[in-house]
């Protein structure tokens, strides 16, 4: 039995068919023996819907609200998957990023893991559970809500697999695949058919 970290971003849990569509393939991974942990982004836009209803009530909304606001959109992907796999008959939990054990420090809106205790995770795990984490988020020492920034999602998935020891890390998303340049920007760009570690690292923001 392999423990499996996947990954899914906010177009492939953007409606509620696709939410379904996921958990068809979450379930694949968990009938061939695996146990496995899901990271969930926010569904489609809704960050930036969020965003933008706060900037309708002030054009410079508090950091620390802005965060607890923007940590309910991966709150709801998490919560719809578990109910997606429950009602095909396989047990599932949700978290969020605090009861999932991950600990940032006070930077809201751009914070960094120091730490993550993934105790509630392998204890769910452990009763059988298929683990669905709320993506981009964590919690500070003042028990604050922290969000991660761009791709705070991969974030998580990523040190959360490094946490459990997780055999593989897998990052799914609704694209063709990983270009040489954005395909929007640049039209003559080019799908890479393989890319190593290094190369990202090399590209990395």
């Amino acid at each position: 039995m392999a423990l499996i970290v996947q990954k899914y971003g906010g177009s492939s849990v953007a409606d509620a068919e696709k939410i379904k569509n996921v958990a068809r393939r979450v379930v694949e991974t968990k009938e061939k023996g695996n146990e496995v942990v899901v990271v969930v982004s926010a569904m489609g836009d809704t960050t930036d819907e969020l965003i933008h209803l706060a900037k309708q009530i002030t054009p410079r909304p508090p950091e620390r609200e802005l965060d607890v606001l923007l940590s309910t959109g991966e709150i709801v992907s998490s919560t719809l998957m578990a109910m997606a796999l429950g009602d095909m008959g396989y047990k599932a939990v949700s978290l969020s990023g605090a009861q999932a054990g991950i600990e940032t420090d006070a930077s809201h809106s751009k914070a960094r893991i120091l730490h993550i205790e993934p105790k509630r995770v392998v204890k769910e795990l452990e009763k059988g559970n298929i683990v669905i984490v709320a993506g981009f988020q964590g919690i500070n020492r003042d028990m604050d809500v922290t969000t991660l920034g761009r791709g705070g999602s991969d974030t998580t998935a990523v040190a959360l697999a490094a946490a459990l020891k997780a055999k593989i890390c897998q990052i799914y998303t609704d694209v063709e695949g990983v270009f040489t340049a954005d395909p929007r920007l640049v039209p003559e760009a080019r799908r890479l058919e393989e890319i190593g570690y290094r190369k990202c690292w090399n590209w990395r923001p």
